[in-house]
């Protein structure tokens, strides 16, 4: 079976489950779950895309396979930047209620914070992989650690409207961010079609892409925005979602047995969709809502990294 056979296998398996999610115990107000599940299956894609798009991307200018935008502290400093706008701020100023102007601060703050990290993972040479988790490591713990001590000081009533973002939810969508999503994911998808023609340059390592005429320093930060761009986008929609980046990207990398980016990224997307969809259809069919889709992508991610950790030791 070649590439473009496994990418329609994977198109027919997502939309299947879509069928299945959209279609299914319907009962007798089709016209008010239908719409309801469309919204849902609408936020997936959009939150899968983001991620499995963002995820090979990050993999491919770190020229490592076990790691995500998360781990490195993208969504502990999310959480972060809205802890302190509202401990700043108030819950009810304007730039927290307005959500499309909490949507651009936090974006904008987080291209900042990825240019700071360009300058301290990507400019310096013989970084290894253990020096890039560590920083991750240190990173996430100290947005996550400000955010629980700004947290703490914050009146408890504020502090409700933090807990709405604290985990991701596909139930309690921010259905105000949809189309500025879309138009925001649409405008920056312009924008990286330009740079995405060297990604199969740039996962043959720095030396190797300067060597071959690519201008690796201009390339790689503009690719590192869009990377910040899209985790932003798709935090703001549902809420962090750890390891599901780490997972489908992996999947799609063993399911279509290529490194040629333009399959794998669609390989990822289709993967990171039947995950959710899929995922949905547990917690709700099966699990009757007793656990939540976050806790379960998270678990099986959690374990998968760990694996892949143990794996990369071995070599």
């Amino acid at each position: 079976m070649n590439d473009k056979a496994r990418i329609g296998l994977l198109a027919i398996i997502a939309i299947a489950l879509v069928g299945v999610f959209m279609f299914t115990d319907v009962g007798r107000f089709p016209d008010y779950v239908l719409p309801k599940r469309g919204l849902k299956i609408f936020a997936i894609v959009i939150t899968g895309g983001c991620i499995a798009f963002s995820t090979v991307i990050f993999q491919t200018i770190t020229n490592n396979r076990i790691l995500t935008p998360s781990i490195i502290g993208l969504d502990s400093l999310y959480m972060l930047i809205q802890t302190a706008l509202i401990f700043i701020l108030g819950s009810t100023s304007q730039t927290i209620v307005n959500k499309n102007v909490n949507f651009f601060i936090t974006i904008a703050i987080m291209i900042l914070f990825v240019g700071l990290l360009y300058r301290l993972l990507f400019k310096r040479e013989g970084q290894n992989l253990y020096f890039l988790l560590l920083l991750g490591l240190i990173f996430g713990t100290l947005f996550s650690s400000m955010s629980t001590f700004l947290q703490v000081l914050i009146d408890p009533n504020e502090y409700q409207s933090i807990q709405g973002k604290m985990f991701a939810s596909f139930n309690n969508i921010q259905t105000d961010l949809l189309w500025i999503s879309v138009i925001s994911i649409v405008v920056v998808t312009l924008y990286a079609l330009r740079f995405l023609k060297y990604l199969d340059v740039l996962a043959l390592g720095r030396d190797t892409a300067i060597n071959l005429g690519v201008n690796y320093d201009y390339v790689v930060r503009r690719l590192l925005i869009v990377v910040a761009i899209f985790i932003s986008i798709s935090t703001a929609l549902v809420g962090p979602i750890t390891f599901l980046g780490l997972l489908v990207v992996n999947v799609a990398y063993q399911v279509i047995h290529t490194y040629k980016h333009s399959y794998v990224i669609v390989g990822s997307i289709l993967v990171s969709i039947i995950a959710l969809v899929g995922g949905l259809l547990l917690v709700e069919r099966v699990f009757t809502f007793s656990t939540t889709l976050s806790v379960i992508i998270n678990f099986v991610g959690g374990v998968y990294f760990i694996y892949l950790l143990l794996k990369e030791n071995r070599k």
